[in-house]
This record gives C-alpha cells, structure tokens and sequence, in this order.
C-alpha cells in the first residue's frame, strides 16, 4: 500500500485532532481537570561549561498534537474549545528553527503571539489547570504549581490514548518507513558495491532520507563485524573492515511529522564457510520474523509471542549446528537467551520506545521486553528477532554446565560477524484480519546478500 500525499496527510491531520480533542475532553473530565497547559520543551545545554544546546527533541505530548518543532511553544487544550496555540512572537538571531512539514494545525487551532514566557501566563485558563513538559520551571513561569505539574495520573491516561493509532498516525508512520527504505536500500547498494566505513555509510543513510542525524528518532546503529554483537552500536568506525567475509546490521529509520520508523536488516558478503553459515542465519532469522508477524493475533499476550520467539530460536540454533542438543534443552537451559538477550519488541510511535504497552511487568526471565500488554486493534509495535554473539553473555554461558549443549566451534566461526537481527513495525487490525506491515510494504527484502 503506498504512503499518502502531504495533502491527504493534512486531511488526515484535522480528524486526528477532532478526535483527540474528544479524547482529552474525555480524560480532563474523568480526572478533574478544567484545561491542561503542553509545553513544547526547551533547549538544553550540552554541557553546564559552555553555552551549546542540544537539538530541541520536542515534548511527546506536543507532537501528538502538533507537528512542529520549537522550544517553548505552549498549547492550551480546554474541553468543548478549539485549542489555542501559544508562540513566541520574537524569533532568536543566534539559532532558528527548521519549518514544519505542514502547517495544517494553523486550521484547526487559535494562535496567538506573545513578547515572553511570562506574558503566556496571561492565557493560561482559570480552575484546575494541569501542565505537562519540560522543564517544569516553565509551569511556575505560567502560574501552575505543586501537583499540577506532570500528575503521574495525567500523564498516564494521556500516554495510554497513544496505545491505540489514528489513521493518521498509522499514516505518518507508513511514510517513515518509506523515507526509511531509501536509507536502507542505498546502504544495502554501498555495502555491495564499495569498502566503505561505517561513518560513510552511516552518512549515506542521512544523504539517501534527506534527513539530519537530530531529525532521525534515534541514532542510526550501522554496525560492521564484530560491532553487531553491540545492540545499540552508534561510535562509528573511520576505516572499512576487510575480511573474507563482512557483516552489516543496520537499524536505522526516519521520521515523518513527529513519527518515527524503527526498521533492522542484516547483510553479509564474502567466501567461505563462515560467510556461507551466516547467510543461512540470516535466511533463518528472516523466515522466523516473518512468522512471527503473521502469529499476530488480537488478544493474544505480546509476552507469549516472544516466548514463541525463543521457542523457533531454538529450532534455528539446532539447525545451524550452534546447539548440539534439543531445541527443547536450549530453551529450558536458557541457551537461547544468550543469544538473543533483549524483548522482541516495543511499542512505536511518537517515540521509538513508545508509551503505554508496557504497563505490567514481564516475568523476571523476560526483563528485557518492553511490550506487556495483549495484542489489541490500532496498535503498532516492531518485530525484532535476532541472534548475536556476545562474549559478555555467552563467556558465563561456556563455563556453565548449561554451556555443553552449545557447538562453541561454530561460534567462534561465526563470532567475527557480530550478529544478525530482522526489524519491521507492525499495525494492528481489526480480530480476524492479516496485519498490515508498514515496512515490508516499502521493503519487501529482510536481509542477506546485498
């Protein structure tokens, strides 16, 4: 399904704020509150010994409203009004901020321009008003204080209206993932075609998104070798890796609008038998991803499908020859969380860990997995399989009695390759329907030889 066009995209946005205004007027009301003040965010030193900020990374609860990316903006939601935008009306010299992809919310908001903070303060709405942002010095400029500054209650019911996406989020997202797929598809070219580095291609990525490293949800991981046993490897290396056999795993996405893609894929190029095993790795992990979406069901408990994950990892450990025993014996053993540590998924969104899925603890062996809840309608989540070759991880694992069902030849052939790991972001439909994968409809390929 292709993404839609900015102007549809407008059209989209006006709903999604009618709908939302409904929705907080729904939470204001169950919870006491006449108004809530969202504050955009403020700039923050880089360091408490010189005078540089860090890009703005726009306040969640704002980008659920707003498209825009400005500090100390604020907005002031009211239920049965039409929300009123607050903006400074003196722009700074020194620093200014990118414009917005669109500027459709001036349709559907008041905006009004003030000289300061302070005079801000003069718009904030009589009765219990609450204030949601960052800093909090920002509510006590504006009159809020004491427990009416971020009310974990608040907050909370606020962040569980972003479990379930608008169609024009589940938009905004589809189109991250196609800025996405230019990234990934000029790396997945550049890892075949040349030596280039991991800064290259990193820089590459940004080249092919036309997106800036602040603009991106999180920091693109390009991950060479060895590197990819790093879940989250971002100290790019200066120079190419030459072996005969080379690895990439690249997770990396792109935003659209405040949304953000979160997407992984795993190459390899090379001769021999390490290349040749672990391009049957990434065959495996690939199928098993795939699988894994289509197990998606509605009611079913996202912490059962990554036990299933580890159950089919199982399976592909004993196939490849890492695991000399049963697929049953790695899992009970705990084998296979050696090599896959951390949760299948997340929940995705306005933020690359997004809010609201992970409202109950996952059992103790599963500390890692940050998405608790039972699949519902409207959701959106990753899918993230992988396998890795850790030392600090697998090093215990060799001096357990655990460790003698584990093929450690095949690991130390395949340890120089770092890891593999499979990525796509999933939107839930309706009981009964196929999921839609707002990734593979712009990146049908999973991984392998570029």
């Amino acid at each position: 399904m292709p993404s839609v066009d900015a102007r549809t995209l407008d059209r989209m946005y006006v709903d999604h704020v009618d709908d939302l205004g409904r929705r907080y007027a729904d939470v204001l009301e169950t919870q006491g509150w006449d108004a809530v003040v969202i504050h955009s965010g403020a700039l923050v030193p880089r360091s408490a010994f010189d005078d540089q900020v860090w890009p703005l990374r726009a306040v969640p609860h704002w980008h659920h409203w707003l498209p825009l990316t400005e500090p100390d903006l604020a907005l002031v939601v009211r239920a049965g009004a039409r929300p009123t935008l607050l903006r400074l009306a003196a722009a700074s010299f020194w620093e200014q901020s990118a414009r917005p992809e669109t500027e459709a919310f001036l349709d559907v908001m008041d905006t009004l321009h003030v000289a300061s903070l302070e005079q801000m303060a003069r718009h904030v709405p009589a009765g219990r008003v609450a204030f949601i942002g960052d800093p909090a010095a920002r509510a006590t400029i504006w009159g809020i204080g004491g427990d009416a500054v971020c009310p974990a209650p608040l907050v909370g019911a606020l962040d569980a209206l972003r479990v379930v996406k608008t169609p024009y989020e589940v938009a905004c997202l589809s189109e991250a993932n196609r800025r996405a797929q230019a990234g990934h598809e000029a790396l997945r070219h550049a890892f075949g075609t040349s030596d280039a580095s991991e800064l290259d291609l990193h820089l590459s990525y940004l080249r092919a998104t036309a997106q800036d490293d602040p603009e991106t949800p999180y920091k693109n991981i390009v991950a060479m070798g060895p590197h990819a046993a790093t879940l989250h490897h971002v100290a790019y290396a200066r120079s190419p890796i030459r072996r005969d056999a080379e690895s990439l795993l690249v997770d990396a996405g792109a935003s659209c609008r405040g949304y953000g893609a979160d997407v992984t894929r795993t190459w390899i190029k090379g001769r021999g038998s390490a290349a040749e095993l672990f391009a049957e790795l990434v065959k495996a992990v690939d199928a098993m991803q795939r699988a894994l979406c289509d197990a998606v069901q509605v009611g079913l408990p996202y912490e059962r499908l990554h036990d299933e994950a580890h159950v089919r990892l199982a399976t592909i450990l004993c196939d490849i020859g890492l695991v000399v025993g049963s697929a049953d014996e790695a899992v009970g053993r705990g084998v296979t969380r050696a090599f896959l540590p951390h949760g299948l998924g997340h929940s995705l969104g306005l933020q690359t860990h997004d809010v609201g899925c992970a409202l109950r603890r996952p059992r103790s062996d599963n500390q890692f997995l940050r998405n608790t809840t039972d699949i519902a309608p409207g959701q959106v989540f990753t899918i993230e399989p992988g396998v890795y070759f850790i030392g600090a991880l697998l090093d215990p694992l060799r001096g357990s009695a655990h460790g003698g069902i584990v093929n450690w030849k095949t690991v130390e052939l395949l340890a120089p390759l770092g890891g593999v790991r499979i990525e796509d972001d999933i939107h839930v439909l309706a009981a009964g329907a196929p999921v839609r994968n707002l990734t593979r409809e712009h990146m049908p390929f999973g991984g392998g030889a570029p």
